[in-house]
């Protein structure tokens, strides 16, 4: 992010989004203060809060897109949540505080995957060589033999003469050294290297993948979710959470699994890596990032403007308003991570606000979100840019798709204008959801192709506009029936 002037961040955000220049400036502009704030004195930086913004426009114009593309640019912490599952800690919903929980999970969780990429080389190592003592086990000594030889001696002379059966042997003189036996273990011990060395190479080329072997896993246990009583209110916790937090109080059971070599590689170089990291760094980690990098998008917060004077659920209306306002003013969350804090959390909040208006938030709530973007609605030339400029452009995905079955779609020009006509014709008949009508009539119009690609006995496939007009034409001119279908 340091090496990121506003300037290529929003170059970076052109790169997956069509438009919304306003919108990419301010979130550059945000993302580029938090770099400025650590560069400031100590007695500076605590003072300088996050600018938190407020996107107002339809869906699915690129208001969540933009927020976690910039979170992916930045490796920050990131989560989305609806205001709308928020209210009234007792009436309805979850508590607020859980949204500051579940940032510090991903930042644990995204601290963790870059730890283990770290130390990935040495973990396929030791998985490599795991691996290889199951297929050539190493051969014990001379000494370990005679070792394991007198402890099954002595168990079995003093469980025999407790319970009647063998008497204990008569002492006899220890055997005499014989070098010659040494030097045959150290033969054995060189040739069982040359073996090992070869049999790792051969492994880490891959000329055993597909030989079974069997290896001992953690037990995955259940996936599911507990909901238990917390100071804060009702929360879902993960079994695998509550492992966790016991610790060593509740053992991890572990299992016999006949996998391939190839999937014991995988496996046990995970278990490797997670092995050798230090999980209490990882955390101290992930509070700061979580902390000092996070990232709150908050949708739909116009579904929570009103004041409060109405019945039924607009009551609860501003109570949402209040109990989110005191997270985006900076408190301290207790998590299973520990306290965090949200004075530098960076929130994004949005919503369409078709019915209700900014202004009908709570003032003290409008005050924290100071900087407020509007976006614009897309266009039949916004569609166009949309179907082919980005990188995860839809014709690219589609195309990618129905390749991986042998047929290849070609989409002319003629049908790329058609089909930016039709979704922006259909946007404005029916309900404005954006760009997410290209999925739609992009979905109708390679249905036959998608359901039939497997048998498809032509390979080249060339989509130009009267093809489209051909498959969607009747369906755009039904008002009512392009309401159902697209």
């Amino acid at each position: 992010m340091e090496d990121l002037t506003p300037g290529q961040i929003v170059a970076e955000l052109d790169k997956y989004i069509v438009g919304q220049k306003d919108a990419k400036r301010a979130v550059a502009i945000a993302l580029r203060n938090r770099y400025r704030r650590r560069m400031l004195a100590d007695d500076l930086r605590d003072e300088v809060i996050p600018k938190n913004i407020l996107m107002i426009g339809p869906t699915g114009v690129g208001k969540t897109e933009i927020a976690r593309r910039l979170a992916n640019l930045a490796r920050a912490p990131f989560v989305k949540v609806e205001a709308t599952k928020f209210t009234e800690v007792g009436y309805v919903g979850r508590d607020v505080d859980s949204m500051v929980r579940d940032l510090a999970q991903v930042a644990v969780r995204l601290v963790e995957k870059e730890k283990i990429e770290a130390v990935k080389e040495e973990a396929e190592e030791r998985a490599l060589e795991r691996i290889t003592e199951m297929l050539h086990p190493p051969r014990r000594s001379r000494r370990e033999r005679e070792q394991t030889h007198d402890n099954a001696e002595m168990l079995r002379q003093t469980f025999g003469s407790l319970f009647g059966g063998v008497q204990p042997a008569a002492q006899t003189e220890p055997p005499e050294e014989k070098p010659e036996e040494d030097e045959d273990d150290a033969r054995h011990r060189e040739r069982d290297e040359r073996i090992r060395a070869k049999l790792r190479d051969q492994i880490r080329a891959g000329a055993h993948d597909d030989k079974k072997v069997e290896i001992e896993v953690e037990q995955a246990g259940n996936p599911g979710f507990l909901q238990i009583f917390s100071p804060q209110g009702m929360e879902e916790m993960n079994v695998g959470d509550v492992q966790s937090a016991l610790g060593g109080m509740m053992n991890r059971s572990r299992r016999q699994r006949t996998v391939t070599v190839k999937e014991a590689r995988e496996i046990l170089t995970q278990e490797e890596a997670r092995n050798m990291i230090d999980h209490d760094a990882v955390v101290r980690e992930a509070v700061e990032r979580t902390e000092q990098s996070g990232i709150i998008f908050v949708d739909e917060v116009d579904k929570i403007a009103g004041r409060e004077g109405g019945h039924g659920p607009d009551v609860s209306r501003e109570g949402v308003q209040r109990d989110i306002l005191p997270i985006i003013e900076g408190s301290t969350v207790t998590t299973k991570y520990g306290s965090v804090r949200t004075n530098h959390v960076l929130f994004i909040a949005a919503g369409a606000f078709h019915v209700s208006k900014p202004s009908d938030l709570i003032p003290e709530l409008q005050g924290r979100l100071p900087i407020r973007v509007e976006l614009e609605n897309l266009t039949e030339a916004d569609f166009k840019r949309i179907l082919t400029e980005p990188k995860n452009a839809l014709v690219r995905q589609y195309t990618a798709l129905l390749a991986t079955e042998g047929v290849q779609i070609e989409f002319t020009e003629d049908a790329i204008e058609e089909i930016s006509k039709i979704a922006a014709q259909v946007n404005h008949q029916t309900e404005n959801i954006g760009a997410r009508r290209l999925h739609t009539v992009l979905e109708r119009l390679l249905e036959e192709i998608s359901f039939n690609a497997p048998d498809q006995l032509q390979d080249q496939v060339t989509i130009d506009a009267e093809y489209v007009r051909g498959r969607l034409e009747s369906i755009v001119k039904n008002e009512d029936l392009s309401r159902y279908i697209l």
